[in-house]
């Protein structure tokens, strides 16, 4: 895998991070004791936060699988977390095995498994960086080595927008990752949402503000703006367990209420053939050949 000069910083195992906090709700074991006081304090508040998690990571599990069975082979992972069983690799090259993949994140200890995961693989790289500075993701080493972005490119951003509280520094980031990518690309997004702001949300949010990611919860309007002009694909911007849920062999059981609201979408232009291919087969009801393969991930 390309790594390049990049070095990766020290760890502070006491303050929480919510990279390995959301490991612990998948069950991992990359995290702290600070991490787990974390996750323990906000299963108090919400009891069914691990359902809600597994839910979204279904959710990344079925858009790379019909991403890759779309015809795109290129993957940009912002934000990726920690390697866990269902891995946007191990999904996509189950469906394509020349899939190509990078992914990013801002904590040390997600980068450097992600690299041990990856070993020598040419077809991965793991970039330590900041996601709202898009230029240096895109410039970082190993990205263009890995990725063509003469070709259609899908973006993963999945379960990190709200870990971005500056609505305009994440506008202007998602709106520069659209700029770089070919027409066909996709743009797969996740967010926390709770609209009528329960008392739920506000102790969310107030337990990772105290972690090196603080929280904020959108809209479904604010959401549907970070796909700026690109077009939704159908169902457009739904709740996570309502999107294209048939095609998750193993569904977990639907969260009590629509915490985490989903979207997936094209660039238009000359390129947008392979996800036109998706939309027609919808439309016509072959869903045949667009499903995640028959594997059960936690």
């Amino acid at each position: 895998m390309w790594v390049g000069a990049q070095a990766v910083p020290e760890v502070d195992p006491q303050r929480p991070s919510g990279a390995r906090v959301y490991d612990y709700y998948l069950g991992g074991t990359h995290n702290f004791a600070a991490d787990r006081q974390a996750a323990a304090v906000a299963l108090e508040a919400m009891p069914d936060l691990p359902v809600v998690v597994r839910t979204g990571r279904a959710f990344l599990r079925r858009a790379v699988a019909e991403a890759a069975t779309a015809g795109l082979n290129q993957f940009l992972d912002l934000g990726a977390g920690i390697p866990a069983a269902g891995s946007v690799p191990e999904v996509a090259r189950a469906v394509r095995p020349d899939c190509r993949i990078v992914s990013v994140d801002l904590d040390p200890v997600a980068v450097v498994h992600s690299r041990r995961v990856a070993a020598d693989d040419p077809g991965q790289a793991a970039v330590l960086a900041d996601l709202t500075d898009a230029d240096e993701v895109l410039t970082a080493p190993g990205v263009r080595q890995a990725l063509d972005f003469d070709l259609p490119v899908c973006l993963l951003a999945v379960a990190v927008a709200h870990f971005i509280p500056d609505t305009e520094r994440l506008g202007r980031a998602l709106e520069r990752y659209r700029e770089a990518l070919a027409p066909g690309s996709w743009l797969v997004m996740s967010h926390a949402c709770e609209e009528d702001e329960s008392p739920h949300a506000k102790q969310i949010l107030r337990i990772y503000n105290h972690t090196t990611s603080p929280m904020m919860l959108r809209s479904r309007d604010e959401f549907r703006a970070l796909f700026g002009d690109w077009t939704l694909l159908p169902p457009g911007v739904t709740a996570a367990a309502d999107w294209r849920p048939s095609r998750d062999p193993a569904p977990d059981p639907r969260p009590s209420r629509g915490e985490i609201i989903v979207g997936a979408a094209v660039k238009p232009g000359l390129g947008e053939t392979a996800a036109s291919r998706t939309r027609r087969a919808h439309a016509d009801g072959n869903l045949s050949a667009i499903s995640v393969p028959e594997r059960t991930w936690p």
